[in-house]
């Protein structure tokens, strides 16, 4: 097992560049299944079920690249043309605020070359915060090939999903028989855990996306569509999308309006919005099936992206899930054995 295990992790390492779409595909199919269950159920051949499926997920996010991207692109000229703008505002908002703070506290705990330090600081992050987005929002598309978003990922995954119970079958028909029960449970668990946080957690970033776009949009921030769809992009990393989209924001809402009621706003919509997440989406979409710590998804997902990329950011949680599920059924069975329940023997 442990070879098996590092003739795997080789592979995935020897063929990093090529297997993304492919992990894309599987992923789409995973998603995919039960729907396409359904359908089956109903009366409708699988394989064309699974084709059409695949073709609207396809045409659907053809749909929203070609409606966000000149939407996306806009925002980045007013980033590049605003930029000197915001530092300057965000710098005199600083100024303002160590000022009152001198006069509050007095000379001695705030001066002038502390004031002035702050203030370039200031600049100097905003400056750097619109630079990184650009190049973020800019350079994102070159993340995927063209032809394999279009073409590679969509064929694999119709024959992942058309085919998909009888790898299943030919699969469990591998396994030792005499462990066979055993293995199957696991791998039932995992399928619960994964899918309950795969499947809520992407329409919990799609929800979360779509209300801090809307809302920083209405509120009058400049930049609120790239700042709102960055936040629900990342909300999959647990608390990371929030506070990103929160601080950038912020920042950005410092620079533009110079003013602590457009901070205000743009604080009510990130506050609205985790109103929404912790008491209406989250126990809605995932609830208590969900059984990954939060700690735990972000280090999968960092781990995961140190080790082989954007792959591994792929492979995280689904690997986390199923090291999870195997840690707590050891833990039973540890729980159960006599190593746990055999009490200590001391000496007469």
């Amino acid at each position: 097992m442990l070879g098996a295990l590092a003739a795997i992790l080789f592979a995935l390492w020897l063929f990093s560049a090529i297997l993304t779409p492919f992990v894309l595909a599987i992923c789409v199919a995973y998603f995919l299944d039960p729907p396409v269950t359904r359908m089956r159920r109903i009366g409708v051949p699988r394989g064309l079920a699974a084709f059409l499926l695949v073709l609207g997920l396809a045409a659907l996010c053809l749909l929203a690249v070609l409606l966000l991207y000149p939407l996306l692109i806009a925002q980045i000229g007013i980033l590049i043309q605003r930029l000197p703008a915001y530092v300057t505002g965000i710098s005199t908002l600083v100024q303002q605020a160590l000022e009152r703070a001198q006069e509050a506290f007095g000379p001695e705990v705030v001066d002038a070359q502390l004031r002035d330090l702050a203030v370039r600081q200031a600049g100097a992050m905003v400056t750097f915060l619109g630079t990184a987005v650009g190049r973020l929002i800019g350079g994102g598309v070159a993340l995927f090939n063209v032809f394999t978003l279009v073409v590679v990922t969509p064929i694999v995954a119709f024959y992942l999903l058309r085919d998909w119970p009888r790898i299943i079958a030919r699969v469990d028909s591998w396994l030792p028989r005499r462990s066979a029960h055993t293995l199957r449970q696991l791998a039932r668990d995992t399928d619960r855990v994964l899918s309950a946080w795969l499947r809520g957690q992407l329409l919990c970033c799609l929800i979360l996306g779509l209300f801090y776009a809307g809302g920083l949009q209405l509120v009058g921030l400049e930049l609120g569509l790239i700042v709102g769809l960055m936040a629900g992009v990342l909300s999959f990393i647990p608390y990371v999308g929030s506070l990103t989209g929160f601080v950038t924001a912020v920042l950005l809402a410092a620079a533009q309006f110079g003013s602590w009621q457009g901070i205000a706003l743009v604080v009510a919509v990130f506050v609205a919005g985790q109103i929404l997440e912790g008491y209406f989406i989250y126990p809605r979409l995932l609830g208590d099936r969900v059984e990954l710590h939060a700690v735990w998804v972000i280090f999968a997902l960092f781990a995961g992206g140190v080790a082989f990329g954007f792959l591994g950011v792929l492979l995280a949680v689904p690997m986390a899930a199923a090291i999870g599920v195997v840690a707590r059924y050891w833990l039973r069975r540890y729980l159960e054995s006599p190593l746990y329940l055999d009490p200590p023997r001391t000496g007469s």
